[in-house]
């Protein structure tokens, strides 16, 4: 059984920048509920956010944490089956309902670009491919 429940999937720019022609691919977001790992020795403690305390259970809020993750992401680690391999993010549930999502959208963002250079413009003139422009001054044809 799982300790996560699906909360949305949504796609976004494969590589954290959307210009014409990109990928897209399918981020996921887990919902941890509060109680998992509350009782008792907690498996999770190493990958997961505290458990919420049964005082605090309540309101939006009672998430435990929430994982972020792209389409085919592996679950199971040998430190635990439940951990996913590489999540691209992972939130308490506080502050999961404490973002605005526009600031989420710029983290999953950043963290599915990595080390690429962020995309600043995309020149689009008639009778040529579109040219895209990185922060760090290189470009390339779209």
């Amino acid at each position: 059984m799982s300790i996560y429940a699906t909360l949305w999937t949504l796609k976004f720019p494969r590589y954290g920048d959307d210009y014409p022609g990109c990928e897209w691919i399918r981020v996921t977001a887990q919902g941890v509920p509060s109680h998992i790992g509350a009782e008792g020795g907690d498996p999770f403690a190493q990958f997961l956010p505290p458990p919420v305390p049964a005082s605090d259970d309540t309101g939006p809020r009672r998430l435990r944490a929430v994982v972020f993750v792209t389409e085919g992401t592996h679950k199971g680690t040998d430190r635990n089956g439940q951990e996913y391999v590489a999540p691209l993010l992972v939130l308490s549930g506080e502050a999961y309902a404490d973002t605005a999502f526009h600031v989420l959208h710029a983290r999953l963002c950043d963290a599915l670009r990595g080390d690429r250079p962020r995309v600043v413009a995309t020149l689009i003139a008639p009778g040529r491919d579109a040219r895209i422009l990185f922060e760090d001054g290189s470009a390339t044809d779209g």
